[in-house]
């Protein structure tokens, strides 16, 4: 097969894996299991958890010891098992534990994904900034596709959802084995304490640009919590509402929320014009602007008369996650030195999916 093809069908499962539960786990929570909103609130904190420490474990690994691929394969089977096992938990204490623990596992992973990207693509003398953003666009289909099948098949009340997750991640796990090995690059260097930590992933700070870049990270990774966790339910909600009761936003809200991924694909292919045509200081300036008008859109809306607000917020997610996250992680691959790479890019994610997603929790 060729490469690009095996490259997009990682990215599809990848984000498949973690479309199947993230925007309807609050929908399962709240109108299914009744429990409170605050022990909701610790269950998105757990991707924040997380993040803090495990993209950047992961990172140094990948660096230094294992095979980028093969740790990544890993991570996805003992997740499938985790996610399996998750609906048959019967209290918010247990399912909290529960889900860190497939956090600790998951989060790496997407990090994991791009350095395996980024390396197999280097191997083949290929322009990363050209050839990856159309191979990554499939995973914002695999997330739309989840969506879609969960809301579908009405399991974005129920527990099923999580199975759907499972079965992915298992395949995902098993198909990683498979692809080019991705060598560590920082194995015959000469290592301190700090080199064989991978602690030196944290010398970019010492650049004001990346400095910046990395703290803007942080607070956009809070920014992007609040959707994520509430939107579903939040449309849920309405059907208390007899004036919005029957609406196809409240019957079926993750296939509303599914725009913003929709809007994904298209901004996803739209990064390499913008980025060589604007330079990745005003593209990420855009992404800011961006968030801004998501969220006050979002705000305003309802199911009914205010449904074009919701809409066109979703619209604008598309470009307000692609062109800093995305941006963000060729950006971060651009200016890292080639052995910490992983550790950079485990850092990116620290972050944003760390402490971004921990204070936005």
């Amino acid at each position: 097969m060729n490469i690009k093809y095996r490259l997009i069908l990682m990215n599809f499962l990848q984000f498949f894996v973690w479309g199947a539960w993230l925007l309807t786990i609050g929908a399962y929570w709240f109108q299914t299991k009744q429990w409170s909103g605050t022990d909701f609130g610790a269950i998105f904190s757990t991707m924040g958890i997380a993040s803090l420490f495990m993209p950047a474990i992961a990172g140094i690994v990948a660096d230094r010891w294992v095979n980028a691929e093969r740790l990544y394969g890993i991570f996805h089977i003992a997740g499938a098992v985790l996610l399996f096992i998750l609906p048959t938990v019967g209290d918010p204490s247990t399912f909290f534990w529960l889900m860190l623990l497939n956090m600790v596992f998951y989060m790496p992973t997407i990090a994991l994904a791009i350095s395996v990207s980024y390396s197999t693509l280097n191997s083949r003398k290929m322009d990363i900034v050209k050839d990856y953003p159309p191979i990554r666009v499939w995973g914002t289909v695999g997330f739309i596709v989840a969506l879609w099948v969960v809301s579908l098949a009405g399991f974005e009340t129920s527990a099923a959802q999580f199975y759907v997750a499972s079965i992915a991640s298992l395949f995902l796990g098993l198909y990683a084995f498979t692809l080019p090995k991705c060598p560590p690059l920082g194995k015959g260097h000469k290592k301190t304490l700090v080199h064989a930590l991978g602690l030196n992933a944290f010398s970019l700070f010492k650049n004001p640009q990346m400095a910046l870049f990395f703290v803007s990270a942080m607070l956009l990774g809070a920014s992007l919590q609040l959707t994520n966790a509430y939107g579903d339910t939040f449309l849920h909600d309405f059907a208390n509402f007899p004036e919005f009761k029957d609406l196809i936003a409240v019957k079926y809200p993750a296939i509303i929320m599914s725009i913003s991924q929709i809007s994904e694909t298209l901004f996803i292919l739209a990064i390499p014009f913008f980025l060589k045509r604007f330079g990745i200081k005003k593209v990420i300036l855009f992404a800011m602007i961006a968030w801004v008008l998501r969220f006050g859109l979002f705000a305003f809306g309802d199911p009914g008369p205010g449904l074009w607000m919701i809409i066109l917020s979703c619209i604008i997610y598309g470009m307000a996650f692609d062109f800093y996250n995305i941006s963000g992680s060729l950006f971060v691959e651009m200016n890292s030195p080639h052995t910490i790479r992983s550790s950079a890019q485990g850092l990116f994610m620290l972050m944003t999916n760390g402490l971004g997603a921990f204070f936005g929790s």
